[in-house]
């Protein structure tokens, strides 16, 4: 990512994407009962996966930009 707007972009979205993941993980495994996702398993694989990839976007937002040539 070149532009400052797309860095902070991709930084924002990585952290809402690892918030929305780890309420879904908590779902999924019935640590946070009150809703149709509590205690399924399905919830808590897809938050996992949305967690890492909200660490994916945080991690390639932070990479240093290469020199223009």
């Amino acid at each position: 990512m070149r532009s400052t707007a797309a860095r902070t972009t991709a930084r924002v979205i990585g952290v809402i994407a690892i918030l929305i993941g780890a309420l879904w993980v908590g779902q999924g495994l019935g640590v946070l009962p009150g809703s149709a996702m509590s205690g399924v398993l399905f919830w808590f694989w897809v938050g996992a996966v949305l967690v890492l990839v909200g660490l994916a976007l945080l991690f390639f937002s932070r990479r240093p930009v290469p020199p223009s040539a």
